[in-house]
């Protein structure tokens, strides 16, 4: 197959994606929810730090949409903090997209003014270029990935509005150096927020909460203002 025709096909299944990710966007917007599509390598601790936040986070109404290749074994996890949560398989894909996004979406009957979590698939190249008509991807890096991962996979990191630096609990175990993360996280994304946390420890939760919390209040407001 010619390079020419690759580009044709990749620029079709994205187009196809992106009409998806709008019709995800607007019922989202028309109901004043906020959706955050947590992106990562596979072991960052995602879902542990989701679990934490739940728990953190009480009576807010959440609703949890888990992307895994096989098992439902993180559903699993979220469902058993008390939140509801929908699985989705993908499969041999490698990422969550549109169309997988707005079904689950419909499962969920999703109340007004409630947050969104998109727990993509482990894999920080293929997401990256995969609008899901959320408000905004959350990058999770572990402390033990390496400095340079920012360096390697540019593009999720530019896509990114948050970077949470995940396991510092273990840094000191590790010999890494948490400000040449940021600085290399700022050199593909210098608008890009940081936050230092340990889901594990609890260190730097109540800033991720709060910022969490801010976002919520925001689209709430965007909502009730149209």
């Amino acid at each position: 197959m010619s390079q020419e025709r690759l580009i044709e096909i990749e620029t079709d299944i994205l187009s196809k994606n992106d009409r998806y990710a709008e019709a995800n966007r607007a019922v989202l917007r028309d109901r004043g929810i906020l959706a955050l599509n947590l992106v990562s390598s596979p072991g960052s601790g995602k879902t542990t730090l989701l679990c934490r936040t739940i728990e953190a986070l009480g009576d807010l109404p959440l609703a949890v949409i888990e992307g895994d290749q096989q098992t439902e074994n993180d559903a699993d996890r979220i469902r058993a903090t008390g939140a509801r949560a929908v699985q989705v398989n993908t499969g041999k894909g490698c990422h969550l997209d549109g169309h997988m996004v707005g079904h689950a979406m419909a499962h969920l009957a999703l109340e007004p003014g409630a947050l969104l979590f998109i727990e993509n698939v482990g894999n920080l190249v293929c997401p990256a270029a995969f609008d899901l008509g959320e408000d905004g991807k959350v990058a999770i890096l572990s402390v033990t990935e390496g400095e340079d991962k920012p360096l390697k996979y540019p593009d999720m990191f530019t896509a990114a509005r948050l970077a949470i630096l995940n396991k510092t609990d273990l840094a000191p175990h590790c010999d890494v150096d948490l400000d040449l993360y940021e600085t290399n996280l700022r050199r593909v994304n210098p608008g890009i927020e940081i936050l230092r946390v340990s889901a594990r420890t609890g260190a730097g939760m109540d800033a991720w909460i709060a910022w969490l919390r801010s976002e919520l209040a925001a689209k709430r407001f965007a909502g009730a203002a149209q």
